[in-house]
Parts: structure tokens; C-alpha cells; sequence
């Protein structure tokens, strides 16, 4: 009977990690094959007609992004157990392939709490949550600091109507926020509160860790879009373009991405904003469509091999 359940198990297994590649391939073919608004003979003479070392240069800094990523999963991991870079790895890319084609990539928490035995899962949803959070708040940071600037230099037509319907809409947020702060999420023993607990609690070396991980992080990501940019023939000093970058990643983040439309939003946000300092609409897509693959598609395509190979090896 043991041996039926366990082949019966293997079976289920076989069949999420094949379910979970199919999804993550059609969502990469439908994403590469739906960028309509982009030429794609001018963007592939646009990539032969440059020099090798910028595309060295991108994959550098790709790969530098997703270490500190990596890194940062290692640190708030250790918390429950002392993982090698290797293990963290693992967890990381594989997490991101199955969350790719899921909404906000929510499916990332559910993926690491694989790794991890039953009595464990609960932990590592809230160490997640810590990691995404420190994120979030730094990309806020200097995105208010962008926002700031960018106010000051453009004149936007705000209706006082549109202004009192956002102030009642964050006093909304907060209330509700207060309201349900003891209240269940959607896993059992989840709560605002809960989590805000949690995280005063961790010890002060792994938040800083975090937190310096995220701002690396950040800073990498952006000198590698604004790089991109440079590399598609966009006319913009690094000075000039930084304020814009900020709020770019500021507002996709605030937004949610649902499904398909993430690089959609992006792109979409991305041309409004540089299209104010000169730069092309083919030149933004392109730095964008191109952070996509660098950051998401490829790292995804190698997590698929461990997901493949994946094996109930419980920590």
C-alpha cells in the first residue's frame, strides 16, 4: 500500500512540474511573440550593429542582480537554516520559473515553501514577505525622491477632484489596513500584525543584510536599464535619465501586474515618461522588452531545470 501511495505521489509530481513548464513557456511565447509595437528586424540590426562588450556588459550586470537576490534569500533563509549559495540558488531560480506566469508573482511564495518541511512553510511565507518588503520600500524610497523632482519639472493636468479621490482612496487603504491588522490573510495564522511582529523580531544583522542587498540591487538594476537605453541610441546623460528611472520603477511597482500585461504596464509607463526628455518609442521598448529577458526569461529558462529535477529533499 505504501508503494502505491508513493508512485502514486511520483506521479502527481511528474505532473505539476510538467503543468508548471507549460505554463511558464506559453507565457514566454505569448510575451515574445505578442510585442507587436517592436520591429523586430530593427531591434536585432540594432544588437549586431554594437559593440560585443555591451553585451557582456549586460549579462554582467544581469548576473550581479541575481546574486544579490540570491543573496538575499540565503540571509533571511538562515533564520531557519544556514543553506549553501548553491542550495540558495535552487530555491531562487526555481521559485522565480514557477511564479513567472502567476499574478504579481505570487507564486514565488508557495515555491520556496516546497523546499521546506511542512512545520516550516508558515516561516518561510513571512521570510519572503520581509525580503519583497524591504524591496518595495527602497524602490518607494527613491521613487518619491524621483517623483519629487519630476513634479517640479513637469506640469501635469491634476484635477483637485482627482487629488481629494486619491487622498480618500490611501486613507481607504490605511483604514482597512488597521481594520484587518488581526485579521487571517488568506493562510491560516497570517495576519498584518502577525507579520509586522515577526519581522521586529529578526535579528538586526539579517534586516540590514536584507535591506543593503535590496538598495544593491536597485542600484543594479537601474544603471542596467539606463545602459540599455544608451545601447538602443537614446541621447540621455546618466544625471538626466536617473529621476525618470526612479519614478518608472516606482509606479510599475505600485501597480498590479496581473498575468500577461506586466511588460505591458512597464513598457507603457516607461515611454510616457521618457518620451518627456526625447527618447524614442522604439528605443524605450527595446530597453525594456530587453531587461525582461535578461532579468526574468533567462533566469527563468534556468530555473526550469530545477524544477525538473526537483526532489522532496525537505530542509
Amino acid at each position: 500500500m505504501r508503494m502505491v501511495l508513493h508512485k502514486s505521489k511520483q506521479y502527481w509530481l511528474v505532473a505539476l512540474k510538467v503543468l508548471v513548464l507549460a505554463c511558464t513557456f506559453a507565457y514566454i511565447f505569448h510575451k515574445i511573440s505578442s510585442q507587436e509595437k517592436i520591429p523586430w528586424n530593427a531591434f536585432v540590426s540594432e544588437i549586431k550593429g554594437n559593440q560585443i562588450g555591451f553585451i557582456i556588459l549586460f549579462i554582467t550586470l544581469a548576473l550581479i542582480n541575481w546574486t544579490f537576490e540570491i543573496l538575499k534569500w540565503k540571509t533571511r533563509a538562515s533564520k531557519i537554516k544556514n543553506i549553501s549559495f548553491t542550495e540558495a540558488i535552487k530555491q531562487t531560480l526555481s521559485s522565480l520559473t514557477v511564479s513567472l506566469p502567476t499574478p504579481n508573482r505570487i507564486g514565488e511564495y508557495g515555491a520556496k515553501a516546497f523546499f521546506y518541511a511542512s512545520e516550516k512553510r508558515k516561516e518561510v511565507i513571512f521570510l519572503n514577505f520581509v525580503g519583497n518588503t524591504f524591496q518595495m520600500f527602497v524602490t518607494c524610497f527613491f521613487g518619491i525622491v524621483g517623483l519629487y523632482y519630476f513634479l517640479q519639472n513637469h506640469s501635469l493636468p491634476v484635477s483637485s477632484t482627482n487629488v481629494i479621490l486619491l487622498c480618500v482612496f490611501l486613507l481607504l487603504i490605511c483604514f482597512l489596513g488597521y481594520f484587518f491588522r488581526r485579521k487571517q490573510l488568506i493562510i491560516k495564522g497570517l495576519s498584518v500584525l502577525r507579520m509586522f511582529n515577526y519581522v521586529k523580531k529578526l535579528p538586526s544583522s539579517i534586516k540590514i543584510k536584507v535591506l543593503l542587498f535590496s538598495v544593491f540591487r536597485y542600484v543594479i538594476f537601474g544603471f542596467l536599464f539606463y545602459q540599455l537605453l544608451v545601447f538602443f541610441g537614446a541621447n540621455v546623460s546618466f544625471i538626466e535619465a536617473l529621476p525618470y528611472i526612479f519614478v518608472m520603477y516606482f509606479l510599475v511597482s505600485i501597480v498590479p501586474s496581473f498575468l500577461l500585461f506586466d511588460v505591458v504596464i512597464r513598457g507603457g509607463v516607461a515611454v510616457w515618461l521618457f518620451s518627456l526628455i526625447g527618447v524614442a518609442e522604439l528605443k524605450i521598448l527595446s530597453a525594456v522588452f530587453s531587461m525582461w529577458i535578461l532579468n526574468f526569461i533567462i533566469p527563468a529558462l534556468l530555473g526550469s531545470y530545477f524544477v525538473i529535477t526537483y526532489k522532496r529533499n525537505l530542509l
